[in-house]
């Protein structure tokens, strides 16, 4: 079975690929990979040990060689050819009028396909820019609309914990995150305090989600009365990485209660028809 890697392009977009023909590769290297209709450039970027079952959709393409000193002065050249398209590009939707911003311009690593990546607030008929794209460089073109998240991942940058953005280092895909799993977490709902680079919602928010959900299952919540050993009390805080929660008692003392020792109450489960019946007084038996 091929070796399975990953290899990294421009923008942060990482891809799989099988060393179909058993070159012998090494990290950080570029290699020459299969691509839409010719060939791509990337760099190496780490091996796969745990096997990935791929649908017959997703299947990897191959690794076709390590790339030479030629290939890599030809991406030199691709990467400065993009800088210069970018003014002209601008001219160009000014020209059309039309309302979308210009993020990222990516030549194939052959030249037979050049993607303009963008954001726009609603759609955009870009039909004619198309057009005058085509005409000026002579190569299939491919607008590609883009969310805020994809734009981030795109340009790169460090969140606020001072490492490198999730969204660029390592994740392939942007999961729903909602204010719900802030608000789980105890955290700010703050927008400054909970936002990216994105100005959307902090991806991270998304990883201890589930786990503060399933512990605080079995405690009360915040503010709701509860009775220790040494008297009655409110809950105060809820730790849930320590696995316990703080009771503060009448007479102000805190007291600390571990999850094992949370004695649950049992509740008297009632169907909405036995309520009715009961709100009713009508007899079972009839």
């Amino acid at each position: 079975m091929p070796e399975l890697y990953t290899v990294a392009f421009k923008g942060n977009r990482r891809e799989y690929y099988y060393n179909t023909f058993y070159h012998s590769l090494s990290p950080k290297e570029h290699v020459i990979v299969q691509a839409d209709r010719g060939e791509d450039i990337g760099l190496l970027d780490k091996k796969i040990i745990t096997p990935i079952d791929f649908s017959d959709k997703d299947k990897p393409r191959s690794i076709l060689r390590p790339a030479s000193e030629e290939d890599k002065r030809n991406l030199e050249l691709n990467r400065s050819d993009e800088e210069k398209a970018w003014k002209q590009t601008l001219e160009l939707i000014k020209k059309h009028n039309l309302e979308m911003k210009l993020v990222d311009i990516e030549y194939q690593f052959d030249r037979n396909k050049m993607t303009f990546y963008f954001t726009a607030e609603h759609r955009v008929d870009f039909r004619a820019l198309v057009r005058d794209l085509a005409s000026e460089y002579k190569t299939r073109i491919e607008l590609r609309q883009i969310g805020v998240r994809d734009e981030a991942k795109r340009i790169g940058g460090y969140g606020v914990c001072g490492q490198q953005q999730c969204c660029t280092s390592f994740l392939k895909s942007f999961d729903p995150i909602s204010t719900a799993d802030a608000r789980v977490q105890g955290l700010s709902l703050n927008p400054s305090k909970i936002s990216g680079n994105c100005g959307r919602l902090l991806c991270c928010l998304k990883y201890e989600s589930e786990h503060y959900s399933e512990t605080r299952k079995k405690y009360p919540e915040v503010g709701e009365k509860y009775i220790t050993p040494s008297g009655s009390g409110i809950v105060d805080r809820i730790n849930v990485f320590e696995d316990y929660m703080v009771v503060k008692l009448d007479s102000g003392e805190e007291v600390k209660v571990y999850g094992r020792d949370i004695k649950r109450k049992e509740r008297k489960q009632t169907s909405f028809f036995s309520k009715w019946r009961e709100a009713l007084n009508i007899d079972k038996s009839e």
